[in-house]
């Protein structure tokens, strides 16, 4: 079974939902038999790619005290940590993700697992410690500290390789009605929407599988 997820490396929602897919899959009888493939998505493609305090920006977005920004973080924050994410909101950075799914799509090409180990690293980085993950040398050293070349990261990031695949993602998230995500399909006939709970998940992945077998 294949599920392709599209997500964007700065959504915390994404994460928590891939948590809760991996929980779901970890009591999934065929688990050994699933492929997940990362899709890029991003939700403001035409982000700075000059950071600022992801706070600051919320604030600025909203019109509201940056007090009240934090605020609106709590109840994610509180999300997480029933799936075992230490999410530390008030330490990111608000920046443009293009780079960072051209990376982890090129690892996903030279070694599946890889691209999966690089997407979560980069998730724990950003949302659990607050680590910058926009400039080409801070995408190549968490490229390098999963076993793939640093420099040959270096040089796909300082040219154009894979941004076509940014694009080409995007438009087939929306020639599937997806306006937002995280958002999963399943063997291309399911879709799920959202964060969903692990309980869904599972449902979704027998729901699937079943109608695979048929």
């Amino acid at each position: 079974m294949q599920i392709e997820v599209w997500s964007d490396l700065v959504c915390p929602w994404c994460y928590i939902g891939k948590r809760q897919l991996e929980i779901a899959l970890a009591s999934f009888e065929h688990k050994d038999e699933v492929t997940i493939w990362h899709r890029a998505y991003q939700l403001n493609p035409s982000a700075s790619t000059t950071t600022q305090p992801t706070i600051e920006m919320l604030a600025d977005k909203y019109g509201v005290s940056v007090d009240d920004a934090r605020s609106m973080q709590r109840g994610v924050t509180e999300t997480a940590a029933s799936v075992g994410l230490n999410y530390q909101l008030d330490r990111t950075l608000s920046g443009n993700t293009r780079d960072g799914h051209r990376l982890v799509l090129w690892a996903q090409e030279q070694d599946h697992a890889a691209g999966e180990r690089l997407l979560t690293s980069l998730f724990s980085a950003y949302f659990e410690q607050g680590l910058p993950i926009f400039e080409v040398d801070e995408l190549a050293g968490f490229a390098a500290d999963i076993g793939l070349d640093g420099n040959a990261a270096i040089s796909m990031l300082t040219g154009e390789d894979y941004a076509d695949f940014v694009l080409r993602d995007q438009e087939i998230a929306r020639a599937l009605g997806c306006t937002g995500v995280p958002f999963f399909v399943l063997d291309e006939r399911f879709g799920v929407t959202g964060a969903q709970s692990s309980e869904l998940f599972g449902s979704a992945l027998a729901q699937a599988w079943n109608a695979a077998a048929q």
